[in-house]
């Protein structure tokens, strides 16, 4: 069983450190790098989905949370207000990304013909998590999330919340990673003062996202208490290698928001109408989708995703300068290569550190010595695929990152230059 914080430190991916605070890890250059990578494929998967990228502060003043709702239904989560001097402004540090989306939409007149209007941030936001519920990068403080908000028309609600769902299904595909179950989080109806109290909204809602679920072929549970405090949700639920679940991704439709901050659109008939705002997060925070990749993949990323993608060994000094032009030709196709040198160990020691990397180019004196720079090929999986020329190797593995693979070779032996 994979426990990501153990993983994480004998990786060097993150830490944390007493002086910085429970709950704040920080990330260790390999880490930086997974987290880099995650980062620019939700963005690129999100502008080909016709999302537009914004930025927002992570913090806001007291009033934008007591228009949204979040103070009378979410303090309790959230971190005290500083107070800037007498007389002046409270700031709080922001839960949720959501009141600063709809002040963002709120500034410019929209027509709809602009709808749906996709706006996406991979943006921090701070809850305060009690100290004992506190662990690795699961349950943190300071979340980075990679959130989106698509305002559009009630027609158009439906269709909206069930592309998100499809990619969400295709970012799992390319992460490996596997979803437990599906869930329709409902309020309690004990909930008292935790939900925002209007029967229709909720109703309508709800509605919308049975016929998202059921018009998407998902099988889903319905579970009461789990909804956010202004709409029920769609949940992903993902499991850890023990079996215990937790939420990564999120769909919601939301007519709560639209309402408070005055929302609107210029319809075809020249008036003023209200959108819905359609709530999604293909990852969740990066945090809790890089601890989950650590544990589904034994701290063995996809290649595409690796910190380091090929390593270069040389077996002794005299093959360091034809170990240093293959680093060159893989560092300028833009893949994550090292050297690691016999200055560094054994070539058996090195191969065995360097156990996580995807794929090795062993380089001794016979295919330094051989026409068309020839490399010894080790997998991390521990096959030996055969010699083949560096050229060819760095072009097999960049096309195989480019493309997502989990690996470079099917299994089919690779022999010369045409295998």
């Amino acid at each position: 069983m994979h426990d990501h914080r153990r993983l994480g430190r004998e990786l060097d991916l993150f830490d944390t450190d007493p002086l910085m605070g429970a709950g704040l890890p920080y990330w260790l250059p390999d880490g930086a790098v997974v987290r880099h990578v995650l980062e620019e494929y939700i963005r690129e998967a999100e502008r080909e989905a016709g999302y537009r990228h914004v930025y927002s502060p992570v913090l806001g003043k007291r009033e934008l949370y007591e228009l949204s709702g979040h103070w009378s239904h979410y303090s309790d989560d959230m971190f005290p207000p500083m107070d800037m001097g007498a007389g002046a402004d409270q700031l709080v540090l922001r839960p949720s990304l959501c009141p600063h989306h709809a002040l963002i939409y709120r500034s410019r007149s929209h027509s709809y013909r602009e709808l749906p209007f996709r706006m996406a941030e991979l943006g921090g936001m701070y809850r305060s998590e009690l100290s004992g519920v506190l662990g690795g990068l699961t349950r943190v403080r300071a979340i980075h999330l990679n959130d989106a908000h698509i305002f559009c028309t009630l027609d158009q609600a439906v269709e909206e919340a069930r592309a998100a769902l499809q990619l969400i299904a295709r970012a799992y595909a390319d992460l490996g990673i596997h979803a437990a179950r599906h869930r329709l989080s409902l309020p309690s109806e004990d909930g008292g003062g935790k939900y925002v109290a209007d029967p229709a909204l909720w109703q309508r809602a709800t509605a919308l996202l049975r016929e998202v679920l059921d018009g998407s072929g998902i099988p889903y549970e319905a579970a009461e208490g789990e909804a956010a405090f202004y709409g029920p949700k769609i949940d992903v639920q993902i499991a850890d290698p023990s079996g215990r679940e937790a939420t990564l991704s999120t769909v919601q439709i939301d007519f709560h928001q639209p309402e408070r901050f005055d929302l609107h659109y210029i319809g075809p008939d020249g008036a003023k109408h209200r959108p819905v705002m359609v709530h999604r997060s293909i990852i969740g925070s990066v945090e809790r989708a890089v601890a989950h990749l650590i544990e589904q993949h034994g701290g063995a990323f996809p290649p595409w995703l690796a910190p380091v993608q090929l390593l270069i060994l040389p077996v002794s000094e005299a093959q360091v300068a034809s170990a240093e032009k293959l680093l060159r030709r893989a560092l300028d196709q833009g893949l994550r290569a090292e050297l690691a040198g016999p200055e560094h160990g054994t070539l058996g020691a090195r191969v065995r550190a360097a156990r996580l990397v995807p794929y090795q180019a062993v380089i001794g004196e016979r295919e330094a010595a051989a026409d068309g720079d020839l490399v010894a090929v080790r997998l991390r999986d521990g096959r030996r695929p055969g010699a083949v020329p560096g050229a060819e190797l760095v072009a097999r593995i960049a096309a195989r990152v480019a493309a997502r693979g989990s690996e470079l070779w099917d299994g089919s032996p690779v022999t010369g230059r045409h295998a």
